[in-house]
Parts: C-alpha cells; structure tokens; sequence
C-alpha cells in the first residue's frame, strides 16, 4: 500500500525499502506506543495459541488480548505445552506489571498447568466458545502470512507481531457501546497520537 500510496505522488520505491523503513521505524513507534499505554489496557486476559507454518516446521503464535481486543502480547514458540504456556504468562506479567482479574483460554491443559504455577490466584474459565476475542485476534496475522507466502523464520514472526500488534491497538477502537460521534472522536484522537509519535 505505501508503495502504491508513493506511486501516485510520483514517487517510486521498491518493496524492500518500504520494508526496511518498517523494520528501522516500526519498533521505534511500537515502542511509543508500549509506553502510552502502560497500565491501561483490560484485567481480563484472553489468551489463544494458532499453528504457524513456517519452512515446513509447526510453530505456535501465543498471544494474550484483553476483554476489549487490544493485544497485550504475543510470543513465537515451537512448543505446545506447560513450559510454553508458563513463558507467556511470565512475559505478559512482566510486561502488564500485575495479575489480571480472570484468565480465559479453551480448553488446553497447559494452561491450567502453568497458572497453578505462575498465577494461582488468578480466575481461570475454560470454554471454547468464550475465547473468540483471543481466537479472532489471530486474522490479521493470517492475512499478512498468505500476501508474504509464508513466514521466513521463527525470528521474522516474532519481528512482524512486535511492531504490527502495538500500532494496531492505538487504532482499535471497540465497537460496543459507543456512538458514531463518540468513535469519530476517539478516531481522531488516534490519529492526532500517532502524528506525535511518528513526528518524535
């Protein structure tokens, strides 16, 4: 899109540039964005695993979203189990600095495992059908692996969701509950943030 965005102006640059600005810029705004939003996203963590292909290896994307969508962490891992499980949730505490209210995941016995390890205090309901925010979080990853052909590395995943996750949550906008005039706002303040941080 960049490059097509560019073109119009008259502009011509190749994928590769436009992806080595991404990689240069994207973890610097990321990092902005981390930082803005600390302490204010949901108590109630929805986390989900989804097999990535990548060289002809399962890998499993772990990600972590609160009640309202917005993604709290991902990690990349080529396990499945209760040691994976226990590392993003030793991740997302150190990330969150602090316990949520209740945990929701389908049914996987790693994670009950690993919060009677990590989280023992901590609400934990297992049910398929309550993890949709979590499961539907996992699109736009998706989406980018079909236009790239498949991920390269383990590392290049990693490298996608760590910029691509923080710039999308300063654009999410929960849909519930809010009036087309109150969304524009909220839109606009959106907009006006990122001008800021993509000027710093």
């Amino acid at each position: 899109m960049v490059e097509d965005l560019l073109a119009a102006r008259g502009i011509i640059v190749s994928h590769q540039t436009v992806r080595l600005w991404a990689e240069k810029f994207g973890r610097t705004f990321a990092r902005e964005i981390r930082r803005r939003s600390s302490g204010q996203l949901g108590d109630k963590w929805h986390l989900d695993e989804a097999v990535v292909s990548i060289r002809g290896k399962k890998h499993w994307l772990w990600r972590a979203v609160d009640q309202d969508g917005f993604v709290l962490d991902v990690l990349v891992q080529n396990r499945r189990d209760a040691k994976a499980a226990k590392r993003l949730m030793r991740k997302l505490l150190k990330g969150q600095g602090r316990s949520p209210r209740a945990m929701i995941t389908d049914r996987l016995r790693s994670y009950g495992a690993a919060k009677r390890e990590i989280m023992p205090g901590v609400e934990h309901r297992s049910h398929k059908g309550l993890n949709n925010r979590a499961e539907n979080s996992h699109q736009p990853v998706r989406r980018r692996e079909r236009i790239m052909k498949r991920f390269k590395s383990p590392r290049h995943v990693q490298r996608f969701v760590s910029i691509h996750d923080p710039i999308a949550n300063l654009f999410h906008i929960p849909r519930h509950d809010i009036t087309s005039s109150h969304h524009r706002e909220l839109r606009s303040e959106a907009m006006s943030l990122w001008a800021k941080i993509a000027r710093a």
